[in-house]
């Protein structure tokens, strides 16, 4: 275990500060576990908490042929890291203070004690070139980056911010570390003026990426450890090799610039870094699965809103043809008016004695074909219902399919179970329409609301009718409303019949003609009215009951979603505050 950080070093106003960072980092920890983030970031940030406890930590990056192990040696006094011009750090080493200098291997890790006052203050971490990272070397470097309180990037002075080192830069950058650039190999450029311009490439391309200009320190890490190992260190015989190596600027900057109040502060900076970067990119996620949700709401309204154009369209087509029923039963009026008109005159007298005579012509003249007229023209509006069910399951697979398309690609892991929960869905939803518009047999489909609206009608009427079809039962409907009309004509004698009579009985039959077809109009039109409600309604519910699982996961984890965000840009406010406090 790291030696704690002392308390007596740390101001009134450092310790509130460091109180209030706990708070934070804790409150984070929670919002993100929330969130099931991964278990990488989870341990990053709960390290970045230990962190505080810990020595100021120096962790050195660069190529392996930056000369980063001859730097540290230098750093040191003493040869400690193998040196050579190919990749000789092939894992990271941690160099921790020890009053008896000794090896060993702690994991992954190399670790050495070494008696170098510089060691007492503080621990440095050596880590492979970052242009000679094997998979693992890279996640172990990563893993110290963001626990670093301070970075030493060293590039060498002939090839100073190549790609690499260009894009482990960048990492860096995301963490919010504090950054110190050190040009190494200057001896390697005959002029001053080839190494101020080296320092002036590098402050500005490091400007241009981090968005500040760092220190930058041009050293001879070779000549300074040769001076230190020469007969009476920098002091005897290395003086002029530890002048010309320009390692006393970058001493100074390590040991006085960054004294015990500044090592504080960077050390209460560092996490804070490592905890925006999780909050601004967990917090990102959350906003864009927000977006996804926001386009999934509309998408959702759109096909509800269809839904009710769908339902508005069928009641509106209904009436529409409901009319055309009542049209064709005032036929049926106008031909029984007609009727009467011809039968009940007194040239016929001896056939309205004759009631099955009567009967049979009244069927034969005035019900007619109203019975197959009304059936075809229901049956227009089935198949109309059923053509346009089959349309709307349609246009809710194209949409279903349109959002997975949009969303291809875009998808970040690591947000609860989010993605897999939405991915899910939409699949079981757009298999749900596919299913239900592939299998759609209209035939089928037709003949059940056929036979549907035929029970209503004849349950209503109170008609056997058995397997016949709507025709037979509104022609049986009719012949009992109507037909015992005739039964006002038939008379037992001659004498019923007067001139005066007939008239007024002729009379009282259109009437009665009439009054009975507003009913029987009625009947039929409430009738299948009210079984064809029932059937919008089935067919909008089960387009709305497909739909709903997936509404109640939008609406739902849109709920969730907006509460993290908020505590996220909270959390990511108090960082900031925290950090304007260190004067960072």
């Amino acid at each position: 275990m790291f030696p704690a950080m002392p308390e007596r070093i740390l101001s009134p106003e450092h310790q509130q500060i460091l109180d209030r960072e706990r708070e934070v980092l804790s409150a984070l920890g929670r919002a993100l576990a929330s969130f099931d983030a991964e278990r990488e970031d989870l341990a990053t940030l709960d390290a970045s908490i230990h962190q505080l406890d810990e020595l100021f930590l120096v962790v050195v990056v660069g190529e392996f042929n930056s000369g980063k192990s001859t730097f540290i040696n230098a750093l040191l006094g003493a040869a400690i890291l193998e040196e050579g011009v190919t990749p000789t750090t092939s894992r990271i080493h941690r160099l921790v203070w020890g009053e008896e200098p000794g090896r060993e291997r702690v994991g992954e890790m190399e670790e050495h004690r070494v008696s170098a006052e510089l060691l007492r203050q503080v621990e440095i971490v050596d880590t492979p070139g970052t242009n000679a990272l094997d998979r693992q070397h890279e996640t172990l470097t990563k893993e110290f980056v963001p626990r670093s309180d301070l970075v030493l990037f060293v590039t060498s002075a002939d090839r100073p911010f190549t790609e690499s080192e260009r894009q482990f830069i960048d990492s860096i950058r995301q963490w919010g570390k504090k950054l110190v650039f050190v040009v190494n190999k200057v001896d390697f450029l005959r002029l001053d003026e080839d190494a101020l311009r080296v320092v002036g490439f590098v402050e500005e391309n490091s400007r241009q990426m981090l968005g500040y200009t760092p220190p930058v320190f041009p050293v001879s890490s070779r000549r300074a450890l040769e001076a230190r190992q020469a007969d009476g260190g920098i002091a005897g015989a290395g003086r002029g090799a530890w002048e010309t190596s320009r390692f006393a600027a970058l001493e100074r900057y390590l040991v006085d610039t960054l004294d015990e109040e500044e090592r504080v502060r960077l050390k209460l900076s560092s996490p804070l870094g490592v905890a925006r970067r999780l909050s601004v990119s967990y917090r990102e996620a959350a906003q864009h699965r927000l977006d996804l949700l926001r386009e999934d709401i509309r998408t959702l309204e759109s096909i509800d809103g269809q839904i009710d154009i769908y339902r508005e369209d069928l009641e509106r087509e209904f009436r529409l043809r409901l009319a055309d029923i009542e049209t064709e039963l005032g036929q049926l009026e106008k031909r029984g008016a007609s009727y009467f008109d011809d039968t009940m005159r007194l040239p016929r007298v001896l056939d309205l004695l004759n009631k099955s005579r009567l009967e049979a012509e009244f069927e034969r003249k005035v019900i007619a074909d109203t019975p197959r007229e009304v059936e075809r023209r229901v049956d227009s509006v089935i198949d109309w219902l059923v053509a346009s069910e089959l349309q709307q399951w349609k246009t809710l697979h194209d949409l279903v399919e349109r959002r997975r398309s949009d969303q291809s690609g875009r998808l970040l892991g690591g947000l609860s179970s989010f993605d897999y929960d939405r991915e899910k869905l939409l699949d079981t939803l757009g298999r749900s329409a596919r299913r239900t518009v592939d299998g759609y047999d209209r035939e089928q489909e037709s003949r059940r609301v056929a036979e549907a609206l035929q029970g209503a009608v004849a349950e209503t009427a109170v008609v056997e009718v058995g397997a016949l079809g709507l025709g037979a039962v509104v022609g049986a409907l009719a012949t009992t409303q109507l037909v015992d009309v005739t039964g006002i004509l038939a008379a037992s004698t001659l004498a019923v019949l007067g001139l005066f009579i007939l008239p007024a009985r002729k009379k009282k039959a259109k009437a009665e003609l009439a009054e009975r077809v507003a009913e029987l109009a009625g009947q039929l039109t409430r009738t299948l009215g009210d079984q064809f409600v029932q059937e919008v309604a089935a067919s909008t519910r089960r387009l709305r009951d497909a739909l709903a699982p997936y509404t109640r996961f939008v609406r739902a984890e849109r709920g969730q979603l907006e509460e993290r965000r908020d505590e996220l840009d909270r959390l990511i406010g108090e960082l900031d505050h925290i950090r304007a406090d260190l004067g960072g």
